[in-house]
């Protein structure tokens, strides 16, 4: 049953962390970011830290897991909209000040993260230390069934979305001509987008480079427009990429590495490689 429950959570993860990426670089109309790197990583450590900060140790320890969930999810939810609706308003058609943008909110998070970590007990930091990178090991199972609810009611809107999807990658004029309304479809989009990475940091943490990786695959697998196509394909690469990656680190490396760190690692490197083929266009 733990096996059962533990590979359920990481497909749970690999749907909600690649279509989100998927519809991130729909909006922002390029394919080199994703959420997690416009710093939604640092904001969901920056939530836990202050957590830790004004709660104590010892009474976020004993918060019953489905209440801290249901926190953390609305409380990212609200940031990860204004966050990304700044983002994507001020820079829509600059890749690279959109990047740099989304640098600087960042290295805000990380500063008052920082901050906070510098004046807390040592004992408490040791929380932070715990829930701040992403844990496939250890899994949350009990908060399963209510992730995949709001899971499944999502993507289910979103597939129903998927041809109004295809008219918004063509730009803000195409789709105006062909009857779409990109700002609102935008709004909608983002708050599909904030739910999904809500689900899948709330339930394992954060994740930077995971929906770069699957999606960049899958678009090299599937190399089409249409996302009736890209959404299931992303999935599957991310499901993929998540179980088999999980079972090497188990039965060959025997956990002596964690996978999140092999996951930023690779994903790093396919960022500047994208990074630099831009620059170089």
């Amino acid at each position: 049953m733990f096996r059962g429950s533990k590979l359920l959570s990481l497909i749970v993860v690999a749907l909600a962390v690649s279509t989100s990426t998927l519809l991130f670089q729909t909006v922002s109309g390029n394919q080199i970011i994703a959420p997690s790197i416009m710093g939604f990583d640092a904001l969901y450590v920056l939530l836990l830290t202050c957590a830790v900060y004004f709660l104590g140790g010892a009474t976020f320890s004993v918060l019953p897991e489905m209440t801290v969930f249901a926190v953390t999810m609305a409380v990212m939810i609200v940031a990860s909209l204004a966050l990304f609706s700044t983002l994507l308003g001020a820079a829509q058609n600059d890749v690279m000040r959109l990047i740099l943008t989304g640098v600087i909110f960042a290295t805000l998070f990380r500063s008052i993260t920082s901050f906070f970590q510098r004046i807390i007990d040592p004992n408490e930091y040791a929380v932070i230390a715990a829930n701040s990178y992403a844990r496939f090991n250890r899994i949350e199972t009990d908060l399963l069934w209510i992730a995949m609810a709001v899971l499944v009611a999502t993507v289910v809107v979103v597939w129903r979305m998927r041809h109004r999807l295809d008219v918004i990658s063509l730009g803000y004029a195409q789709a105006v001509n062909l009857g779409e309304d990109p700002r609102r479809a935008t709004f909608w989009i983002l708050c599909l987008i904030a739910i999904f990475v809500s689900v899948s940091t709330a339930l394992v943490g954060p994740v930077v480079f995971l929906g770069l990786i699957v999606v960049s695959v899958a678009r090299l697998v599937t190399p089409t427009p249409h996302h009736s196509v890209l959404l299931i394909s992303s999935a599957l690469v991310g499901a993929i990429t998540l179980v088999g990656g999980q079972l090497l680190m188990e039965r060959v490396f025997a956990l002596t590495t964690p996978l999140s760190v092999v996951i930023d690692f690779v994903g790093g490197c396919v960022f500047l490689i994208f990074l630099l083929k831009g620059i170089r266009r």
